[in-house]
């Protein structure tokens, strides 16, 4: 464990913080959910009130995307989140952004601009290089410390998220702390262990099965959605064109590679029994009997729930990634509702962030004992793979 906020001495010193508030954004350019600047406004709050001179870097959107926009808006909401003052700089690593940071007050917040508006930023690196580069040489003079909080970028090897820890002490913030604490503390959790794969991430789902199976973390895998769709075609069930080319549009060795994990550990894989598609304008639960289907298969049926939540009543861990169907469309949010819901009544529930927080948001789930803030991030955690932003910090 990298060390944390416990370590640093605030009082008085500016802190670059990076934090991920890349957030979805209405029409207007207004924030269309807050919740990832909510998730860090206790490592902001405790620098502020602590007497930090605290710098905030983040990013938002991709280059060329529809929310690739500045941070004004959400300089903005976190001034309203936080007792402190929070300032806005349109610049970033600037001769004004330099200036601004040297007259912030003690106690006080600026957020610097979208880190992304710099080609160096949407890059990958290596640590070295990534210290040299202008965001970090110039930046760094003006700090005395650089806490992490982004984990859902940690899986990334950008300038601001692995460049700072060469020039600076460095230290993981609260959100980082607990990700790592808790992702990386599965194999201590609460047996049996039960994890339920779902979305569309079908090779990256495979991928987690795989590993969480061959190092003995889980009792038993769940599969739905499309990478349920893709066990059920590796063991033979027709779904019909449609949802087969859904599942090979996402990735064609998918169900290759779902056979070879069921021919080595079936008996703790669990194929959907129904699925549900869209007919004449409602929803129609089909058997394995009932197949090959028209239409596509967008949500799990009532037998494979009441199945699944058996399994779950039984598990003293439950991780869930991904949801079980379509579910920002009401008709086939039911599968994923009732997933959720099943799983919180474990005595220990994870979740994977990304489509998975999103789904538990719209849905209105509640009562799971951490919810990830990553998505990229918490999967490479449960294959049991590094993260670049982690590993710089640990340096």
């Amino acid at each position: 464990m990298p060390r944390t906020l416990d370590d640093l001495d605030a009082e008085g010193a500016a802190v670059g913080v990076r934090v991920d508030i890349n957030s979805p954004l209405a029409g207007d350019g207004s924030l269309a959910d807050d919740a990832r600047l909510r998730a860090h406004v206790d490592t902001l709050a405790e620098l502020c009130d602590r007497g930090a001179r605290t710098v905030v870097l983040a990013h938002q959107g991709r280059p060329g995307g529809d929310e690739f926009e500045p941070l004004a808006t959400h300089a903005n909401r976190l001034d309203d989140l936080l007792s402190a003052s929070v300032g806005y700089c349109d610049a970033t690593f600037s001769a004004q952004a330099r200036e601004r940071i040297r007259e912030l007050s003690p106690g006080s917040a600026l957020v610097l601009e979208n880190t992304r508006f710099y080609s160096e930023e949407y890059m990958e690196w290596q640590p070295s290089a990534a210290a040299d580069t202008h965001l970090v040489a110039k930046l760094s003079p003006t700090l005395d410390a650089y806490v992490n909080d982004a984990f859902a970028a940690a899986h990334r090897a950008q300038p601001s998220l692995i460049g700072f820890p060469s020039k600076l002490p460095s230290y993981a913030g609260r959100v980082m702390e607990q990700e790592l604490k808790v992702l990386g503390g599965i194999d201590e959790s609460p047996t049996p262990r039960v994890y339920v794969l779902g979305g569309a991430k079908v090779t990256d789902s495979i991928d987690v099965a795989r590993s969480v199976l061959e190092r003995g973390l889980a009792d038993a895998v769940l599969v739905a959605g499309i990478v349920g769709n893709a066990f059920l075609l590796a063991d033979g069930v027709t779904l019909g064109a449609a949802s087969a080319e859904v599942v090979n549009d996402r990735s064609t060795e998918a169900v290759k590679r779902a056979g070879d994990l069921l021919d080595e550990f079936g008996h703790r894989i669990y194929l959907p029994r129904d699925v549900a598609v869209e007919r004449d304008g409602e929803r129609v639960e089909l058997g394995m009997g009932d197949l090959p289907a028209t239409e596509p298969a967008m949500d799990i049926g009532a037998r494979t729930v009441a199945a699944y939540a058996d399994v779950l009543e039984d598990a003293g861990t439950a991780v869930l990634n991904g949801p079980a169907g379509v579910f920002e469309e009401e008709a086939f949010a039911y599968g994923t509702r009732e997933l959720y819901e099943a799983a919180t009544r474990t005595r220990h529930s994870i979740v994977g962030g990304g489509d998975t927080a999103a789904a538990l948001r719209r849905l209105g789930v509640e009562g799971f004992t951490h919810v990830s803030t990553g998505g990229g991030a918490a999967l490479r955690m449960l294959t049991g793979d590094t993260l670049p932003a982690v590993e710089a910090l640990d340096s």
